[in-house]
């Protein structure tokens, strides 16, 4: 026997999803275990032949407030909660007629699926579980003597632990069995105080957490030395929800990519047209508009061959054979669109190395939500950037202002700059990327360096002379002097969108006319950190 194995004679079962929950209590009454059940789950249980006793009649108490009042009751708690190598305790239970219970397999009101739903205050409140959470928490505290179940996920494991222990469970298996449930507990009243703090609109509450479930373990995480592992909100969004068809486990680094490349993606909705996304390290190095994936895909690879190598590529649109054949030209990390035909999952699948993902509808990028991030001792949190503009809330500031086909670009191109690590500078021409310069101390460098990513896209085009000539810019927040707005003159682009609000505007703006540069203010800034 397992170091302090105890046997199970006696289980309190109350579930709200009874998934598995007949051959899991059928295995347990066939073992001469006791079960003792409330409502819906007794009831389901004689129904499928199970002997069951009512909590009711061990309490000697009826449920009562609709339900509310179940389980809540010394003849349940001190069952739980008794030690059992304490003699008092143990005399305790004896006075009071109490018998220990060996065995808890709860899960919880389903909140979580009920507030997502859109439900009204009044029965997302009425689907907040007391007596649940409160029994795990006690049979968790008392794992020493009594083994906890709080999903489906963990029927399994127990019944391969109670076959192999011969009708028990040992201290290691308990022990776990607590982590999970204290776990559980703990996400769920997460879920309850998020809730709560969007419905009272509280933007601050005092306290705020966040929660997640293991989705994988992973290799490691941003390097070797690093463990790792992915945990999914529920939320089933974004790249959480996505489906792997074929390749290796996704790496942390993978999923970090792949989540920058699909939110990107998403900028651009299919009903728009084909768009293709191209990331290495979380910042964007190719994207473009066209009018095919195929296209588009070329398009975006064509901005920087050198970092498509090995990259993430995200398509905003039902991947189709030809745009997969085109990717499957060079070595690609991570394919990512809404779905993908059986020509191109087939052309796909002789790239063994290749993960090829598909998501569903592509997230709203105006969704309201909030992102978060630790520092040391603590986190900050704000609400997600869902900001956009549109060609009306442009202000033009310069003499000249652009023209239809500028204007396009300075859209498409001020899209892209929200998902550039700042500083971020973004040269577009045509509905494609030509120069992206990202993550730099000093906006005249990224202006240099994407300036200097078009010439080499110039050399391995043929082209006669660098894209940037004739592009138009996007700069995720204000220039602080005229020197970054000459860099780009200099490289050749004929329009530039930016926030405005520097206490120089006026002597950027000056610089500008003398370039014969229009220039559009939006007056919403995109720093991404």
């Amino acid at each position: 026997m397992p170091e302090q194995f105890i046997k199970i004679s006696r289980a309190l079962l109350s579930v709200s999803d009874k998934t598995g929950l007949l051959p899991l209590a059928a295995r347990l009454a066939g073992a001469g275990v006791e079960i003792l059940s409330t409502g819906g789950t007794a009831a389901m249980l004689r129904e499928g032949g199970v002997p069951v006793r009512d909590v009711a009649d061990v309490t000697a108490f009826p449920e009562m407030l609709g339900g509310r009042i179940k389980t809540l009751h010394p003849a349940v708690h001190g069952g739980l909660l008794a030690l059992r190598d304490d003699p008092d305790h143990r005399a305790a239970l004896a006075e009071h007629g109490i018998g220990e219970i060996d065995l808890l397999v709860v899960n919880l009101y389903p909140f979580e699926a009920t507030a997502a739903s859109g439900a009204d205050y009044a029965t997302c409140v009425e689907n907040i579980d007391i007596g649940g959470p409160a029994m795990l928490r006690a049979a968790a505290k008392n794992h020493a003597f009594v083994t906890v179940l709080t999903d489906v996920a963990d029927y399994a494991p127990f019944l391969a632990e109670f076959e192999r222990t011969g009708g028990g469970t040992g201290i290691g298996f308990r022990r776990a069995c607590a982590l999970t449930a204290y776990g559980r507990t703990a996400a769920y009243d997460a879920r309850v105080t998020s809730w709560l703090a969007e419905a009272i609109g509280e933007a601050t509450p005092r306290r705020r957490v966040f929660s997640g479930r293991l989705a994988q373990g992973l290799r490691y995480g941003e390097n070797p030395h690093q463990r790792a592992a992915f945990y999914v909100d529920g939320s089933q969004s974004g790249i959480a929800g996505a489906h792997q068809h074929q390749g290796k486990e996704l790496s942390y680094n993978n999923i970090n990519d792949a989540d920058a490349a699909w939110e990107l993606a998403a900028a651009f909705p299919a009903d728009e047209g084909p768009a293709c996304v191209i990331v290495k390290h979380a910042n964007p190095c190719g994207v473009a508009c066209e009018g095919t994936l195929e296209a588009a895909y070329r398009a975006a690879y064509d901005c920087d061959r050198v970092s498509a190598f090995g990259g993430v590529v995200a398509f905003n649109s039902e991947l189709d054979a030809a745009a997969a054949a085109a990717v499957a030209e060079i070595f690609t990390e991570v394919v990512i669109a809404p779905s993908v035909s059986s020509d191109a999952a087939a052309m796909l699948a002789t790239r063994k190395n290749l993960r090829l993902l598909t998501a569903g509808a592509a997230p709203d990028p105006a969704a309201p939500g909030l992102a978060w991030r630790q520092v040391a001792g603590g986190f900050l949190v704000q609400e997600r950037d869902a900001g956009r503009i549109d060609a009306a809330t442009l202000q033009v500031v310069t003499k000249r202002a652009p023209t239809e086909a500028e204007l396009a670009d300075l859209l498409f191109a001020w899209r892209v700059a929200k998902h550039v690590k700042s500083n971020a500078i973004v040269y577009a021409r045509g509905g494609a990327t030509v120069g992206i310069g990202a993550g730099q101390m000093s906006r005249v460098d990224s202006a240099r360096i994407a300036a200097r990513k078009a010439a080499d896209m110039a050399e391995a085009l043929g082209l006669a002379e660098p894209p940037t000539i004739g592009s138009v810019v996007a700069s995720d927040a204000f220039f602080p002097f005229p020197d970054g707005v000459l860099t780009l003159a200099e490289a050749g682009a004929t329009a530039v969108i930016q926030p405005g609000g520097s206490l120089r505007d006026a002597e950027v703006i000056a610089a500008a006319d003398a370039a014969g540069i229009a220039m559009v203010f939006t007056g919403m800034r995109h720093f991404r950190h």
